[in-house]
């Protein structure tokens, strides 16, 4: 999965979804994807920035998760998915997955 596709595809669903209330950033294989919620809509970029909560992840968890094939608490549990920062904000990627 390319970046512009992973781009493309939070696009769509950080548009339709309620602004997250901060700065979100995926990490997928070491690629940064920024989702800022901290105004009236959600926004998304490539970006390396300083971010309230960060995901680190690799593509392929990222498809799964996307597609129901994986349980996120089980892959933060056995290790797929990283998380540090705002949990708050983690508990909000749902909105964003579909």
């Amino acid at each position: 999965m390319s970046l512009e596709n992973m781009i493309s595809q939070f696009e769509k669903r950080a548009a339709t979804a309620a602004p997250i209330g901060g700065t979100l950033k995926f990490e997928v294989d070491g690629v940064g994807i920024l989702i800022d919620g901290s105004g009236d809509t959600n926004t998304v970029k490539a970006s390396d920035d300083a971010t309230d909560c960060t995901i680190s992840l690799t593509a392929e968890v990222l498809q799964k998760l996307r597609d129901g094939d994986i349980n996120p608490m089980m892959a933060v549990m056995g290790g797929q998915i990283k998380i540090s920062g705002d949990m708050g904000l983690a508990m909000k990627v749902q909105s964003l997955m579909g």
